[in-house]
């Protein structure tokens, strides 16, 4: 009687098995929260969101806030400019096809140097739109903790350029990009927002704006005009830079640029409406090869601006404009690039206004962008001896140095006050560096403001000095601006330690009590008189446990996001090649492993064309991957190939799973009705793959049908197949079913309901990562057998650790494979439009969602009861164990 009630004691519990684990890894979910919420809490929580400036309370060293230099102003955002979209193909080591669009923009620049001017603009990351236009407005820097209200952007409540417009009696007009509206809903005069959402759409938005752009310049009704154009992020998101929609969509607005400036140069006669009109062509970040952006490498941070103003400043600007970068263009004619912080925006373009800076500004008056403005130029009487200055640089520099005086003055007010209210704060030296900067530019400023008239002390000190003392004062100004900038780059973020603590103390615990409970359960499943293959499962165990640690220790990489793809696929091959040595050595090699080390060789090539997409430049190299591959084969091939192997994979994938729920799915009506739902939605796949293609001729209502009415039919099927699994579930007779049926039966109605949108979404490289997972599970199954007959066990519900961490890896390596990335760029934004043209927040981020979790996530965790079912199988007769598919799962999951 002792043997069998050890026996029952050591079998595990159906039930408690499975609720033991759901609440380690809710205990896991809350110590994730707690540690991220406590990195991610950023100056954007601890700003003084309330706070709005006024013109109150001036230094005491400064004489006046800035007088306004410009009577309108005309900003042109075109969303995703790249800078060489403006700036002429000659500074560049290679020309492309989508330079030299914009020549109207290029030949002001060359023709009018006093006037006219290219930048070139950098952003700070994350450059999604909506961080971009807060940066803008408010004059701070973005915090990757907005990102994810970049599709519901909230009213900002900081103080920002908009309010202070509105507050001082500027009339506002806006039109294009609907996010403005959202940012800004109570500031516009004016407004004609389109919904911005909708990639596919590349032109409602930008014929929206010019409708309403010509005839808004000829009105007297508004001083700033905003017109946001979102045609060429639209084309890049879709066809990516190097396309002919890219390269239409630059030629669409270089004409309207023409008729924009054409109608301002004809009413900027004396006395006109644009008289001292500034206009500013201008990106809100820049965009990779591929279309995306989100992060920071050069091509997304790197965009332009234009400048041009109606009003001819004097020959003087060409002292401070300089020749940071001059070439010549096309035509033999110079053209000079400057460059500038997007920081630095929301303080010139308030200095320009004449209106307070936004109190969270920690940008600088840019002098470049300041001095094309003619208002800066106007002689003026300075001091209270009311005396002028010798020449017109003279009085630029008095009225720029005013203009720093108000700036670092805001800036020294909002770092006292940030620094007194934050949680932790600034360092006190560096604290005591900036306001040493600060103290010294205020002393000397005295002796600039003597400087300015024309006595004998000035003259003295003039000729003792190797720069004027307003050179010197706007120097020491600069300096102050620049560290602090500096110094809030490397220092804004802020930590929440006791979360952070907290969070990873759970971790920690979560981690340790999980695998206490996994060594518990294979101890569990093991009888008695097999005590001895412990031993033999050692070297598995070590070897798995490595791989995990080597792993976890490459997280710790600050390049990490961008090579773990890579990492992961090395670790994977490291496990097969080991595998391979390991059975040929012994002399009992399996044909599996060879499959699996070939699968990841496939899967090698297909992260290394993911990766190609992101590779700043116009080509991949020559000795890469998918070159050697093109080459070998033939682009045109290769491309045919691509139209017809996704259908013949789709069917035999098609096969493979229905051949899979006969043998899965225990229940005859949820059988045949999944069954049935699987064909369908194979059917329409099919359908809408040879829609896109152009190997195949439809009509153009066909064509249509198979592009926006088969995705939903896909769609709808799923959802249906879903609904139908959870009523069979509770209130269909499964309690006459083994716990393992009812597991395997209820997971492959999931899977076979999940699997169709998942590929739908995926596109036609849907079928051939599908076919990739698949062979995958037949490898691990039959690896999981050997292993079993390796240790010679007489049950089956003990999983190889090897194979569970190659499944976990293989997961990772699909993510890749298709294309993804773990950064904000690596989001494929025309999945959430497949089957639909217009945007809606909900549709649209789920379809998104399960583009970018399907293969990493959903189906990797639903095909696990297709592996544990043939463990099921196998083990049925002669398995001492009970729920074996329960055990195997267990064992799976936590990775």
């Amino acid at each position: 009687m002792a043997a069998p009630a050890s026996r029952r004691r050591r079998e595990p519990s159906s039930r408690s098995w499975p609720l033991l684990f759901v609440a380690i890894l809710a205990v896991h979910s809350v110590a994730i929260y707690l540690f991220t919420r406590g990195f991610l809490l950023t100056r954007t929580e601890l700003d003084v969101h309330s706070h709005r400036d006024d013109r109150t309370g001036v230094s005491p060293g400064c004489s006046s806030w800035p007088r306004p230099a410009v009577d309108r102003l005309v900003i042109v955002v075109l969303d995703a400019l790249r800078f060489d979209f403006v700036a002429p193909s000659t500074f560049f080591p290679e020309k492309q096809p989508w330079m030299d669009k914009l020549q109207v923009l290029q030949k002001l620049a060359a023709e009018e140097k006093n006037s006219a001017r290219i930048f070139k603009a950098l952003a700070d990351p994350p450059t999604t739109s909506l961080q971009r236009l807060k940066a803008l407005t408010t004059g701070g820097l973005p915090t990757f903790i907005d990102v994810g209200n970049s599709f519901g952007a909230p009213a900002i409540v900081e103080d920002n350029i908009m309010h202070q417009l509105v507050k001082n009696g500027k009339r506002v007009v806006m039109m294009g990009d609907d996010t403005w509206t959202q940012l800004y809903p109570e500031h516009f005069n004016k407004s004609f927002p389109y919904p911005s959402f909708n990639v596919k759409d590349l032109d409602t938005v930008d014929n929206g704006v010019i409708e309403h752009l010509l005839p808004s310049l000829r009105e007297n009704d508004w001083d700033v005009l905003i017109a946001h154009f979102l045609g060429v992020d639209h084309a890049g998101h879709i066809f990516g830079v190097d396309s002919t929609p890219m390269i239409q969509k630059l030629e669409q607005y270089n004409k309207i640029l023409e008729d924009v400036i054409d109608t301002l140069k004809s009413l900027s006669t004396p006395g006109g409406p644009h008289e001292n009109t500034l206009l500013l062509v201008m990106g809100d970040h820049g965009q990779t090869l591929n279309g995306d952006h989100g992060g920071g490498t050069s091509e997304e941070v790197e965009t332009s601006l234009f400048a041009w103003s109606s009003k001819t400043p004097p020959d003087a600007v060409l002292s401070v404009l300089g020749a940071n970068s001059c070439n010549f263009d096309l035509y033999g004619a110079e053209v000079c690039i400057s460059t500038m912080q997007q920081l630095d925006f929301a303080a010139t373009v308030s200095a320009l206004l004449g209106v307070p800076f936004p109190f969270g500004s920690i940008g600088r008056v840019n002098p470049e962008l300041y001095a094309l403005s003619a208002g800066t130029w106007d002689d003026q009487k300075m001091g209270v001896d009311a005396c002028t200055p010798q020449n017109d640089l003279e009085a630029w520099k008095r009225r720029y140095a005013e203009a720093l005086c108000v700036n670092s003055w805001q800036v020294k007010r909002y770092i006292d006050q940030y620094s007194g209210s934050s949680i932790i704060g600034f360092s006190a030296e560096y604290l005591h560096h900036v306001a040493e900067l600060y103290s010294k530019a205020q002393a000397n400023w005295s002796v600039a403001l003597r400087s300015t008239c024309p006595s004998e002390t000035a003259e003295e000190e003039f000729k003792a000095s190797s720069s004027s003392p307003l050179q010197l004062q706007i120097d020491a100004y600069s300096d102050f601006l620049e560290s602090f900038a500096k110094l809030a780059r490397s220092a804004w973020t802020e930590f929440d330690l006791w979360s952070m603590g907290i969070g990873l103390l759970l971790m920690i615990l979560s981690v340790i009590t999980q695998a206490c409970v996994l060594v518990k359960l294979n101890t569990i499943c093991q009888p008695s008189d097999q005590e001895s293959t412990s031993s033999r499962a050692i070297p598995k165990l070590s070897f798995a446990f490595m791989l995990v640690a080597i792993r976890a220790a490459s997280i710790l990489s600050n390049s990490y996001i961008l090579a773990e793809g890579r990492v992961a696929n090395f670790l994977l091959a490291t496990s097969c090649i080991a595998g391979v040595w390991h059975s040929a050595t012994k002399g009992n090699f399996s044909i599996e492993e060879f499959v699996f080390l070939l699968l990841n060789i496939f899967a090698r090539f297909g992260i290394e064309f993911g990766m190609s997409k992101q590779i700043a430049g116009p080509t991949v190299t020559k000795d890469h991957p998918v070159s050697i591959i093109l080459d070998m084969f033939g682009s045109s091939f290769c491309n045919g190939l691509m139209d017809i192997f996704p259908i013949i994979s789709l069917a035999l994938v098609a096969y493979i799973v229905l051949k899979f729920i006969t043998y899965a799915i225990y229940q005859r009506f949820l059988k045949y009705f999944i069954m049935s739902g699987t064909i369908l939605s194979y059917i329409f796949i099919a359908n809408h793959w040879a829609s896109e293609s152009t190997l195949f001729f439809h009509s153009k209502a066909i064509r249509d049908i198979g592009i926006s009415l088969a995705p939903r039919f896909v769609y709808a099927i799923g959802g249906f197949s879903l609904a139908i699994s959870a009523l069979c579930r509770l209130f269909g007779a499964i309690d006459t079913l083994r716990l393992n049926e009812r597991i395997t039966s209820l997971s492959a109605a999931m899977l076979c309901s999940w699997s169709p949108t998942i590929l739908i979404l995926l596109g036609r490289q849907g079928s051939f990562v599908a076919l990739i997972c698949i062979t995958g599970a037949w490898c691990i199954i039959m690896l999981q057998q050997k292993y079993q007959k390796d240790l010679k066990l007489d049950i089956i519900g003990v999983a190889n650790p090897v194979s569970v961490t190659q499944w976990s890896l293989f997961a990772v390596c699909l993510f890749y494979l298709t294309g993804h990335w773990c950064t904000f760029d690596g989001l494929r934004y025309g999945a959430a439009f497949v089957g639909f043209d217009h945007f809606h927040i909900i549709r649209q981020g789920l379809l998104l969602s399960i583009d970018t979790f399907g293969v990493s996530h959903i189906l990797p965790v639903l095909s696990l009861p297709f592996i544990a079912v043939h463990c099921y199988n196998k083990a049925s007769k002669k398995s001492k164990v009970k729920d074996v598919t329960t055990n195997i799962l267990i064992q799976y999951l936590p990775l």
